[in-house]
């Protein structure tokens, strides 16, 4: 937990996944072929608390879908990427378009696709029911599950480390 936070200080660009990250994973088709997914609405104001602690947001995702475009916006996330099959490659264009170092992002992800970008940024997390070898190399394993608050609680942990949390809730204490 120690070099999660040590890693953490550093971070100015956050980077999440969003099946299995920020939903539990679950994908649902109806009918017409409209895809829709479950968002925590804790999860959403952790990544909005990072925003207004002055830190980047970014989603890469592997697929495409109108309602992340929609949940995105809604928390002014700064670049969304649906449909990536590389996410390594649009990791390192996120790196060139922000003059940041890998040192400076973090990213959580649950699946074997997220491994090339956790291991090259500098803080990998991921949900506690990705498989062993995502786990193994993750500096952080969120307590909660995907999309049931990990991501509250990744953003609140990178906060806390940064010494940002107290100024962060600062505006809901009056």
């Amino acid at each position: 937990m120690q070099e999660a936070y040590e890693r953490a200080r550093d971070v100015r660009l956050v980077i999440f996944d969003v099946d299995g990250v920020l939903t539990d994973g679950r994908i649902f088709i109806n009918d017409s072929g409209e895809e829709t997914k479950g968002f925590h609405s804790r999860d959403g104001h952790g990544m909005k608390l990072l925003k207004h602690a002055g830190l980047e947001t970014a989603i890469i995702s592997g697929r495409t879908a109108r309602c992340v475009e929609l949940r995105a916006s809604s928390l002014d996330v700064g670049v969304l990427y649906q449909g990536v099959e590389d996410k390594v490659a649009v990791f390192e264009e996120l790196l060139q378009r922000t003059g940041l170092a890998p040192e400076q992002t973090a990213y959580i992800g649950d699946d074997v696709v997220d491994l090339p970008v956790m291991r090259r940024c500098g803080l990998a997390a991921c949900v506690p029911e990705a498989p062993e070898v995502v786990r193994a190399h993750a500096h952080y394993i969120c307590k909660l599950p995907g999309g049931h608050g990990a991501v509250r609680e990744w953003c609140e942990m990178i906060l806390h480390a940064q010494g940002r949390f107290d100024a962060a809730l600062a505006r809901y204490l009056g």
